[in-house]
């Protein structure tokens, strides 16, 4: 297998500098170093914050329950608000390039995670926005790079990205189908049948070949239904075909033996090394030890 770090793992993402000692390695150790005790238990903390946080989202959109409940509510998001916003200021403060941080793809997730409350605050008009704070569960996929789930997460990147090709042909090829099986429609069928337009004709092919089959535009006539049948059986093989690729790729994997940890090197800080590493697999500098339980 090779090296290279998994594009979906953290350290690929980003390169936001640990501090070399102080305070400020002490946190980022806590923070962005799950296979410590003291940055597990981090995480799982901030796993039930999460997920405590999307469900007074998900509640307090129910009309009775915000009726019954609505000041708690508000009580509560605004101390998961506070406390979301005093992390994502500690991830700041103890990275060397805090600006790179604010722009990765995790620090991006992080601000909208507070963002739309405060904006409610200073901009009432802009309450709408609040719901946008269900982005918070995004989250989860940064906490789930804790030293027990590395495996997973890093098979499942290497998966991906050892599809991708495939499964761009695979998606070019069903492009072409709806394009063509709803232009056929369009002109098989016309408007006096629902066929209104080729994008119409595209719209009945996507929901045919997915096999969703909402009914507000259905075929009338012989050669439509003879189509229409066609699209159905080629659905059943189109939802089978990415799911094998992925599969296969699994398969196919093949991992180096040891651990895989989030122990960041201090010289290029790539991730993801095995727990018996004493130096790092990309850059050769001597990698600090790994801590145990």
């Amino acid at each position: 297998m090779d090296s290279t770090p998994s594009p979906l793992a953290d350290g690929a993402l980003h390169d936001f500098g640990r501090p070399d000692a102080g305070w400020r390695r002490r946190v980022y150790t806590i923070i962005f170093e799950a296979d410590t005790r003291a940055g597990r238990i981090f995480d799982l903390l901030l796993i039930w914050a999460i997920l405590a946080s999307v469900a007074v989202v998900v509640l307090d959109s129910v009309g009775s329950v915000h009726a019954r409940f609505g000041g708690a509510f508000q009580v509560i998001e605004w101390a998961f608000t506070v406390l979301f916003t005093g992390e994502y200021i500690a991830r700041l403060a103890c990275v060397r390039r805090p600006a790179r941080y604010a722009r990765s793809v995790f620090g991006i997730i992080d601000l909208l995670a507070v963002l739309p409350t405060w904006l409610a605050l200073l901009a009432p008009e802009l309450h709408a926005l609040i719901d946008v704070r269900i982005l918070r569960l995004l989250r989860m996929f940064r906490v789930l790079k804790m030293s027990e789930y590395v495996v997973e997460y890093r098979a499942l990147g290497g998966a991906l990205a050892a599809s991708r090709r495939k499964i761009l042909v695979f998606l070019s090829f069903v492009l072409m189908a709806v394009l063509v099986m709803g232009t056929l429609m369009y002109v098989v069928e016309g408007a006096e049948n629902g066929f209104t337009s080729i994008p119409i004709g595209i719209y009945w092919a996507v929901t045919t070949m997915t096999t969703v089959g909402f009914g507000d535009i259905t075929p009338r006539t012989d050669l439509g239904r003879a189509i229409a049948s066609l699209m159905m059986l080629l659905g059943w093989g189109v939802l089978a075909v990415p799911t094998g690729i992925v599969s296969a790729e699994f398969t196919a994997q093949r991992f180096r033996p040891g651990e895989p940890t989030t122990r960041t090197c201090p010289e290029c800080l790539s991730e993801g090394h095995e727990t018996t590493a004493a130096f790092c697999r990309d850059c050769g500098a001597k990698l600090p030890p790994h801590q145990k339980d």
